[in-house]
């Protein structure tokens, strides 16, 4: 049992969430195995597997219909330099053979017709859908309050493909000044130094940026029940930390260790992008198991998540 401990005041921070903070702060171990006993209750790997399967599905698809509307309005070369920068970081290694399938997409996509769209849009949509269910698997304590409505849940998928649209396309104009200031250099002391490290380095922030940005809008809009800011962006946040560690370590699996080629052959593309995803979905449901825990040890009552 948690014994209840003199209430800690932090300036600026209401009472509500530092309370449950310092008594989880005195025993975090126990925290943490309640985690993992939840996340292992709501069969979390057996979402994540759902989740990494269905995102397979779902990516060309879902970056397709992206171009197939931007590229009309705006230059079809840099979106397509920038969304390669964001798939290495959903799928480290793989983006260059998703972005050759997508440069031949396009150039024969006057053949689209409605019903080839449907069906874009159909698999655009699986990831989300499937993800949204994964969530109410883990937020139970809040859909046992009240469901969400149908028409919310068929919404929410096309709603992101709208969001991921104005995202590429901001990041795309974001970039652009980035990249060329690659090129430029400053004389000090008499040298010259080039800006292409600083560039990189500031292209990586905004990727992180908006990986974070992402993943806070997938712990509060995708459970249903009235979201907390601060539980999402922390949530996004330690997802992204984890996720660019796992990444790189999975990087340099691939490159340097793996014989994923020799057993799997030509199937070893998607093998890896599988496996990728897998650990991604994995980290993701995982931090949605520690904000849903959090709520649950916070005694916050359930009645208090209906939205009317």
């Amino acid at each position: 049992m948690w014994r209840r401990r003199p209430r800690i005041a932090i300036p600026g921070v209401p009472r509500a969430i530092t309370d449950p903070l310092a008594r989880l702060l005195q025993r975090p171990g126990a925290f943490a195995l309640r985690v993992l006993h939840g996340f292992r209750k709501n069969q979390g790997f057996l979402l994540a597997s759902a989740v990494a399967f269905n995102t397979l599905l779902s990516i060309l698809p879902l970056s397709i219909v992206v171009l197939v509307v931007l590229a009309r309005y705006f230059d079809e070369g840099a979106l397509l330099a920038t969304l390669a920068r964001y798939l290495e970081i959903v799928v480290p290694g793989q983006s260059a053979a998703i972005i050759r399938e997508l440069s031949l997409f396009l150039q024969r996509q006057e053949g689209i017709g409605w019903v080839l769209a449907v069906t874009l849009l159909f698999f655009s949509s699986l990831a989300f859908s499937v993800l949204e269910s994964a969530m109410s698997v883990i937020f139970y304590h809040r859909v046992a309050v009240r469901r969400r409505k149908l028409i919310v849940s068929l919404l929410i998928p096309f709603a992101y493909l709208l969001f991921l649209a104005m995202g590429l396309l901001i990041v795309t104009g974001v970039t652009g000044p980035l990249l060329a200031m690659g090129h430029e250099s400053f004389a000090f002391l008499g040298q010259a130094h080039s800006l292409d490290r600083v560039s990189a380095f500031l292209l990586y922030l905004v990727g992180v940026a908006g990986e974070i940005l992402m993943l806070t809008s997938f712990y509060l809009f995708m459970p249903f029940g009235r979201p907390v800011l601060a539980h999402a962006f922390i949530g996004g946040a330690t997802a992204t930390v984890l996720w660019e560690a796992a990444r790189h370590v999975l990087r340099w699996y691939f490159e340097s260790v793996s014989q994923v080629g020799v057993v799997y052959g030509s199937l070893s593309s998607a093998i890896v992008a599988l496996l990728s995803l897998e650990i991604a979905s994995i980290l993701l449901l995982f931090g949605a198991q520690v904000i849903a825990e959090y709520e649950r040890f916070s005694g916050e009552p359930p009645g208090e998540l209906r939205t009317d």
